[in-house]
């Protein structure tokens, strides 16, 4: 037997990678859930919260494993920056999007990402589309749509804005995924693009809470209902578990599947998590996954296959 070639092996890992992300992004929409349920926190305010713990929580990391990890170079601040908004403008259109058209319907139209990434990876970064990845992420959407739910007719209930919304939450999630395979390209360690990413969003988030205006019914309206949670220690506590796991690990784990693999292929990868979100529901909440759900997850392992085993490309 030959020995696997280099190529593979790292291809091997950046699809492991990938998909432990997907998996670890799939608790976020539970953990979401709880705080919402039980504490009815706004959510832009959970928002900054997040992001913000994310910070204090890499920070401390860093300083203790590697310090150096923190180093930027002056000619990368600009682009860290641009990172960190478009995740800001992602959090804020995905919650309108979720205000406007529900849960459901939110999730199918982000996950048109799939799409923007494959057609901006090909036109601004020169990654390879062919029809193999085509038809997997086609087959991606399909398989959103039917475990999201949103095939359900009676679900669209909406307008024009919230549809609109929603595919530009999709369109800022494909953004995403480009600028952390622009980092990688320009040699930027992961977790350091990680961790000022989420700084710069953090700001943002607070800026805009700050504002003497209730942003989208979810955001603060005095600077002190940003903290909305008071002495509900229970609370504070799963908003940190939301940062310190799901979030930091699973964006930690795409930024690092980023410099290892095209951002169309990552992007298609971690569609799994809608999967693994309904597999942990069944287990943790007790939520029974449907036939229709059992078909466009296989629909969606289907594509993830189709697309794992064509001929490997890494990120260059």
């Amino acid at each position: 037997m030959l020995p696997e070639s280099p190529v593979k092996k790292k291809t091997n890992r950046g699809f492991l990678v990938a998909i432990a992300s997907a998996v670890t992004l799939s608790f976020t929409g539970i953990i979401i859930r709880v705080i919402f349920e039980d504490y009815h926190l706004p959510a832009l305010i959970l928002a900054f919260w997040r992001d913000f713990f994310v910070v204090i929580c890499l920070l401390v990391i860093c300083l203790i494993v590697s310090p150096k990890t923190l180093a930027i170079k002056r000619k990368d601040i600009g682009l860290l920056v641009g990172f960190g908004v478009i995740l800001a403008l992602f959090n804020i259109l995905w919650t309108i999007a979720v205000t406007l058209t529900g849960a459901a319907i939110a999730t199918v139209l982000v996950y048109s990402s799939v799409v923007f990434t494959a057609l901006l990876g090909w036109l601004l970064l020169g990654e390879h589309l062919g029809w193999v990845k085509t038809v997997a992420v086609l087959l991606c959407l399909v398989g959103c749509i039917l475990v999201s739910g949103a095939a359900e007719l009676n679900k669209w209930h909406t307008n024009a804005l919230g549809i609109i919304t929603g595919i530009l939450s999709g369109l800022f999630y494909a953004f995403y995924s480009l600028m952390g395979r622009r980092a990688s390209q320009r040699g930027i360690n992961p977790w350091t693009s990680l961790f000022y990413t989420f700084v710069f969003a953090a700001i943002i988030l607070l800026t805009i809470n700050l504002l003497p205006v209730e942003f989208a019914s979810a955001s603060a309206v005095v600077p002190l209902e940003l903290f909305y949670l008071g002495e509900q220690w229970h609370g504070w506590g799963l908003v940190l578990l939301l940062a310190a796991g799901p979030t930091l690990l699973g964006f930690g784990m795409y930024n690092v599947s980023l410099s290892i693999l095209p951002s169309s292929t990552v992007n298609l990868i971690v569609n799994l998590e809608p999967v693994f979100t309904c597999i942990t529901a069944y287990f943790l909440l007790g939520e029974r996954l449907t036939g229709i759900e059992l078909i466009g997850s296989g629909i969606i392992f289907m594509a993830i296959m189709l697309i794992r085993f064509q001929k490997p490309k890494l990120a260059s």
